[in-house]
């Protein structure tokens, strides 16, 4: 096979790769910097070499074909070790350069990587971040990240885990005027009664059920209010705005206990569940840029 050959096929598998994984040739398309029409004819032509139909296209959607989907396993596995060993080439410059992807929940993203991150782009400008947030525990390497940040617990045993910050805990909270008007609840059968504002879980879609433990006894409690969320966020203004009891992390609701909006009831019944763990497949190689990254969100986390 000539040098031109080799070329052409590497740029064809390249090309197929970015489509398999879009499964859209308007996306792919945009990705590439191309048209959709020439995106069309290099798939044409990749399958007219091989001998074999690798997507199945309909005017709504692109799908793989069985053989698409070996060829996407065996030509992305291999592009991307090509990609990150560029990667890692090019971190090896005086200034840690090149893209480190991190995935995390939206609150984790807010609370700590964004706030870490902005020091980090502007002392090293050649360092790229792309952060994907997901609340329902993504696949990094399926996602192609470098590394994520989650609590610790489920973690493929092929993956380097590094705990970040203090143990976490939950907190139940309400404004002082709530608590005022319909009274303190000591221990979590007190919550009965009250307006709780519960949260639905994206990746089952049940509501979350509060969890309570004191002297080795655990207490399930299935929040009953009048608002529920699968945000967060929205569940905290709620309970700003003196709607009701919200149970949340500790660290999403410190700065609001701290300046009075917020009080906390039962604090004798969360102990400690756990910590943020940065996490990223042992067979990966850091590059500089990523370990500055991490560096930085170590820090950010104590």
């Amino acid at each position: 096979m000539s040098i031109e050959h080799r070329r052409d096929v590497i740029r064809d598998l390249t090309t197929f790769v970015v489509v398999a994984r879009e499964l859209n040739f308007t996306r792919a398309a945009a990705k590439l910097g191309v048209t959709q029409s020439a995106l069309s004819y290099t798939i044409k032509v990749l399958e007219e070499r091989i001998g074999v139909r690798l997507l199945t296209r309909t005017t709504r959607s692109v799908g793989l074909t069985e053989a698409g989907e070996r060829l996407l396993d065996e030509a992305g596995r291999h592009l991307d070790g090509i990609e990150q060993v560029l990667t890692c080439i090019s971190g090896h410059n005086d200034r840690p350069a090149g893209m480190v992807r991190i995935v995390a929940s939206d609150h984790i993203a807010a609370s700590v990587i964004q706030p870490a991150m902005v020091d980090v782009l502007t002392r090293y400008p050649e360092i790229n971040l792309e952060l994907l947030i997901d609340n329902a525990m993504a696949d990094i390497v399926a996602e192609r990240c470098d590394a994520g940040v989650r609590l610790g617990d489920h973690l493929a045993s092929d993956m380097i885990v590094l705990p970040l910050g203090p143990e976490l805990r939950m907190a139940a909270v309400a404004t002082p005027a709530y608590f005022e008007a319909h009274g303190r609840p000591r221990m979590p059968a007190d919550l009965n009664g009250h307006n709780c504002l519960a949260f639905r879980m994206q990746s089952v879609g049940n509501l979350y059920a509060w969890e309570f433990e004191k002297d080795g006894k655990v207490v399930s409690v299935r929040p009953q209010g009048q608002f529920v969320s699968n945000d967060p966020a929205q569940i905290l203004v709620a309970a700003l705005k003196g709607v009701g009891i919200a149970f949340m992390k500790e660290i999403s609701v410190q700065a609001y206990l701290e300046d009075g909006r917020l009080e906390r009831v039962m604090e004798d019944w969360c102990p400690g569940f756990g910590r943020y763990c940065l996490y990223y497949p042992a067979a990966k190689q850091p590059t500089a840029a990523f370990e500055v990254v991490l560096d930085t969100l170590r820090d950010g986390l104590q």
